[in-house]
């Protein structure tokens, strides 16, 4: 059995006491936790939280979450700006090169060169239950992100024989390459929206 001379034990620290080991080197403190300021606070609050704090504010609080939501209105124009697109574009096959992967190696304004633009190209039929749900769910989600483009296709319009167990179905592109691609999304388990 070899001894480690360096190891915190009840054995060791008997030797140690009767000065056959080292003693051990003294311990670094760790650091405490950087406290916050309240302004780094309020950044993290929630509208609906930042509006309750509003209420029961004195003045110079008042000032800086005032301050806060002109930010954050400023930021939220900037974004809507931005976004191009904001909702779900149904299209037909004839349309599919042009609409997705030529969209897709389209550069927002201000990003690098090759980036291109996120598709989200939505397979579906009506009738299918999960699929009328989750048409639903795109459309919440185009609205959420306008920077990305989504298209909707019938399924069987789009690939010639589709067999409904794989819709709905999701192809994702981005700088005309096809970078992800979900089938029978939700015939799993029941999907949700959070915040829905």
């Amino acid at each position: 059995m070899t001894l480690n001379p360096n190891e915190d034990t009840e054995f060791n620290d008997a030797l140690r006491k009767h000065g056959i080991l080292p003693a051990l080197p003294p311990k670094s403190r760790s650091p405490s936790p950087v406290l916050k300021t309240k302004e780094e606070e309020y950044e993290e609050m929630l509208d609906d939280e930042l509006r309750e704090l509003a209420e029961e504010a004195d003045e110079e609080t008042e000032r800086y979450l005032e301050r806060l939501r002109k930010q954050r209105e400023a930021e939220a124009k900037k974004e809507r700006q931005l976004g191009r697109f904001g909702r779900v574009y149904p299209i037909g096959r004839d349309d599919y090169t042009r609409e997705v992967t030529e969209a897709s190696m389209e550069n927002e304004p201000g990003e690098d060169k090759g980036l291109g633009t996120g598709v989200v190209c939505f397979l579906y039929k009506d009738g299918i239950p999960r699929s009328d749900l989750v048409k639903r769910h795109v459309e919440i989600l185009a609205a959420r992100h306008p920077r990305t483009k989504f298209v909707s296709i019938v399924g069987d319009k789009c690939i010639p024989n589709l067999p409904d167990e794989r819709i709905p179905m999701f192809l994702v592109y981005r700088a005309g390459e096809l970078v992800n691609q979900l089938v029978s999304w939700g015939k799993d388990r029941e999907r949700r929206i959070e915040g829905w």
